[in-house]
């Protein structure tokens, strides 16, 4: 079974916070392309989760997990 990253959890705390991805970019200090890839749930690395989670003081478990890949193989 493949396996791949969800965001998810981020983007409900970030309703629960009251912020805007926008907001969260300008505190976190990343770019808007990398905010566009987590939106996707596409890999990023570890240096960008780090400074997301200190932005928002949390642990990475608050802002995604590891789900079963949803994508089919053809």
């Amino acid at each position: 079974m493949k396996m791949s990253v969800s965001y998810k959890k981020l983007w409900k705390l970030l309703i629960d916070l009251d912020m805007k991805k926008k907001d969260l970019q300008q505190a976190a200090g990343v770019s808007s392309a990398l905010i566009a890839k987590m939106g996707r749930n596409e890999n990023v690395s570890t240096e960008t989760l780090v400074k997301i989670c200190t932005a928002l003081n949390c642990d990475i478990g608050d802002i995604m997990e590891i789900v079963p890949s949803c994508k089919k193989d053809v």
